[in-house]
């Protein structure tokens, strides 16, 4: 029984100085400060893996450092990024200092694609040329087109001064052209045109000097009674007529209405401006073809 007994003590010995071993040469988990066995991947066995939204490779090379396992690739990237001259750090611009750049750049192609100036004597001789055609536009200013040589120049009705001195013209106002173009005529105008298409026979008038072809044809239809209608045009300076007679403009067409002329010439401009002289003939004509069919154009009708 002593022997037995003498046994179980030294085993118990022996097993207490393999703890005290055991303990004592640091295998024992978590003690003497040695750290956790760690897997391939540098983590421990109880560590939980990063979450996939928040791994960086900033997050990966701290754990590589935290496991001493930096990679030799990291390790020539930042030999290589050393070895490379660090560049100044740039200011961002300000907005005033981008639009300023923007305006020098434009100006700069815009010197590298502009033409040559030319030289000054060029200049010059445009310049008077440009005068030119601007005092021609002003002495034209009323569209009025070059007046055939014999024939009166226009006067403006501000600028005219008429007499108490009587002179003597012919005047006459007539539609004949309708008759022969009856089908375009409005149907509510047939009865309004003389079956020898004359409103006014020809005929000698009086008139003072210094007036229009306006004033006369006014002054002579209410005189006899017959109908005129008119409309002052700026644009011309000289008075439209509409209708004479109530005939009016488009009622025979498209291109119908009233025209003037002279001693057989349809003046280019209105009759406003054409100052009567004396032994004048004037005839007022209703065209049904912008002027084609009373010998004139389409810029005398009416003086437009």
């Amino acid at each position: 029984m002593r022997k037995h007994k003498n046994k179980i003590i030294a085993g118990i010995g022996i097993a207490l100085v393999l703890a005290f071993v055991y303990w004592w040469g640091g295998n024992s988990p978590g003690l003497s400060g040695n750290n956790p066995q760690t897997d391939n991947a540098g983590m421990s066995e109880t560590q939980s893996p990063l979450p996939l939204q928040s791994v960086t490779p900033e997050s990966i090379d701290e754990a590589k450092e935290i496991t001493g396992e930096i990679s030799a690739n990291k390790a020539d990237e930042s030999t290589s990024e050393e070895s490379m001259p660090q560049s100044s750090t740039t200011t961002p611009m300000t907005a005033s200092e981008k639009i300023a750049l923007a305006d020098k750049t434009a100006k700069d192609k815009t010197a590298e694609s502009s033409p040559t100036q030319p030289e000054r004597a060029d200049i010059g001789n445009r310049e008077e040329s440009e005068t030119k055609t601007c005092d021609t536009a002003v002495t034209d200013k009323y569209n009025t087109k070059p007046i055939p040589e014999g024939k009166p120049e226009p006067i403006e009705p501000g600028n005219a001064v008429i007499t108490d001195k009587e002179l003597s013209c012919t005047l006459s106002v007539r539609c004949d052209t309708i008759l022969k173009n009856i089908a375009w005529l409005d149907k509510e105008k047939l009865e309004l045109v003389p079956k020898d298409g004359v409103i006014y026979a020809e005929q000698a008038v009086t008139f003072y000097e210094g007036e229009s072809v306006f004033n006369l044809l006014v002054r002579e239809m209410k005189r006899n009674k017959i109908h005129i209608e008119f409309e002052n045009t700026p644009i011309y300076n000289s008075a439209y007529i509409e209708g004479i007679g109530n005939l009016y403009e488009l009622d025979c067409g498209e291109l119908s209405g009233w025209m003037y002329k002279v001693n057989d010439w349809f003046p280019n401009y209105g009759c406003s401006r054409y100052r009567l002289k004396a032994g004048d003939k004037v005839e007022w004509v209703y065209s049904c073809d912008l002027g084609t069919d009373v010998g004139g154009n389409y810029s005398a009708r009416n003086g437009r």
